[in-house]
């Protein structure tokens, strides 16, 4: 990141990761915050299928026509339910899918997309993916080259008196 951006309080390139947990979910009312307080911005939202799953769903690929259509097009009618409809006009949305390892994958676009700013949720979908994402935001935060953001799910609470929006 340049850092004269950060003098400014510029983020060209803002990236939402989701796991489409809840704690992702409220993260993404953040990373709409700021993109819409930072005009002309482009605004990532990632989602990374996990390598396990990955694998599991290689080995049937062969098998069963259009399966890998078949899980983009279930990830894209997710993103279109929960995601589409919260994004403001003004605010440019590029949706991304990659398959790996998901802080890998999330530092690796990061990078790729010369990414100045990374917003995160603290916790994941499960006790189980609480670990995972926990690691995953942590690796993400150590890692990382630019900014990043981590909304933790208590914020739901403060989230619902008043929107980051109204701030």
């Amino acid at each position: 990141m340049d850092i004269s951006k950060l003098k400014e309080g510029l983020f060209d390139k803002i990236l939402f990761c989701t796991d489409f947990s809840k704690n992702a979910d409220l993260a993404f009312d953040y990373a709409i915050y700021a993109a819409r307080r930072h005009p002309g911005s482009t605004l990532y939202l990632l989602h990374v299928i996990p390598e396990p799953e990955a694998q599991f769903w290689k080995t049937y690929l062969y098998e069963v026509d259009g399966i890998d259509e078949k899980a983009r097009q279930d990830i894209d009618a997710r993103i279109a339910e929960v995601y589409r409809p919260r994004v403001p006009e003004e605010v440019h949305l590029e949706v991304v899918i990659r398959i790996g390892r998901d802080y890998v994958k999330i530092l690796e676009f990061a990078e790729e997309a010369n990414v100045d700013l990374i917003v995160i949720g603290r916790q994941g979908r499960s006790s189980w993916g609480r670990v995972l994402f926990g690691s995953v935001m942590e690796k993400v935060t150590r890692k990382a080259q630019c900014a990043v953001m981590l909304i933790p799910l208590s914020a739901a609470s403060e989230h619902a008196d008043s929107s980051p929006d109204s701030v």
